[in-house]
């Protein structure tokens, strides 16, 4: 089977995180036998950016047929339309459907799709029912646990320049979104006087040696389309704190060390206590991250397209 992902989220020398999860999925996929995968990626931009992708995609694969044409991010379903393909796919993940302008654009798009996905069900729900006219399916991209695992906390904090004796705090993301609640973090680690570490466009390659060096991952955030931060700590073996969106509730239920629940200030601290006064504080959530992990969320795609391309 081949494939071509069409995605304005992809990795570049000059933003290394943008995307790293697509890249993650793409690598799985072509650790499948019988996949092969072509990328089609463009920067993201105004109009002019998307058509400039359509004329692009439409004078280099102009004689290739691909099984599936799948793009990633609802926006860039229009301009995948200029690839050939048996098939058409799409997954959004989160601000396609969630910001009033990209939803408009997106959701005319999706009834011309035979498949639309998204990385999460609480996403789909935002899906109404004229715009999926043919196959749905919920296809996150998943945790690398090949690049995020555990790693002592003294190399990890050595290899960052960070002092091996004092207690750090994670927060997982670019604190200028601001769904991503940073102000939340901040005042946590305010409160206990311990520095807190963030992360913006962060070479992916040292995304888990910040992990390992923070005593606990904070994730406060007001909504996520998946969460992929909170599957990345657990696959460490780190403590993480989530507000309970996207993956977090089924991910951290019943985890020791962990904490999912509606952001109070008082609660996150007593929770988080524990984790500032250890020298080592870990968990036990590699094997739960295994669940999520690239390789097996690859596979559920290669199904979905399968089920597009060999129906019977």
């Amino acid at each position: 089977m081949r494939a071509l992902v069409v995605t304005n989220m992809y990795p570049t020398p000059a933003r290394p995180a943008l995307g790293s999860f697509v890249r993650d999925q793409v690598q799985a996929l072509r650790r499948i036998d019988g996949i092969e995968v072509d990328v089609f990626a463009f920067q993201p931009g105004g109009t002019a950016a998307y058509v400039k992708a359509a004329r692009d995609l439409r004078r280099t694969h102009r004689t290739p047929r691909f099984d599936v044409v799948h793009a990633h991010f609802g926006l860039t379903a229009w301009p995948a339309f200029a690839a050939r393909g048996k098939a058409h796919a799409v997954t959004l993940h989160g601000t396609d459907l969630t910001h009033p302008r990209s939803r408009k654009i997106t959701l005319a798009a999706l009834p011309f799709e035979d498949l639309v996905a998204t990385v999460s069900e609480p996403l789909a729900t935002q899906l109404p029912a004229w715009a999926t006219r043919k196959q749905r399916a919920i296809l996150p991209a998943g945790v690398a646990i090949d690049r995020f695992k555990p790693i002592p906390r003294v190399e990890a904090r050595s290899k960052l320049g960070l002092d091996p004796n004092r207690p750090y705090l994670l927060f997982p993301a670019d604190p200028s979104r601001p769904e991503k609640r940073y102000d939340r973090a901040a005042a946590l680690a305010a409160h206990h006087d311990v520095r807190l570490l963030a992360l913006g466009n962060t070479d992916p390659n040292e995304v888990p040696l910040y992990i390992n060096a923070a005593n606990a991952v904070l994730v406060p955030s007001d909504r996520e389309s998946y969460g992929l931060a909170v599957l990345e700590a657990l696959a460490c073996d780190v403590p993480v704190l989530a507000t309970p969106v996207g993956i977090a509730p089924e991910a951290l239920n019943n985890i020791p060390g962990t904490h999912c629940g509606p952001f109070d200030e008082s609660t996150w601290q007593h929770a988080l206590e524990p984790h500032l006064q250890a020298t080592d504080p870990r968990i036990d959530g590699r094997t739960r991250a295994e669940r999520y992990s690239t390789d097996r969320m690859a596979a559920n795609v290669v199904a979905a397209w399968r089920a597009l391309t060999q129906p019977y």
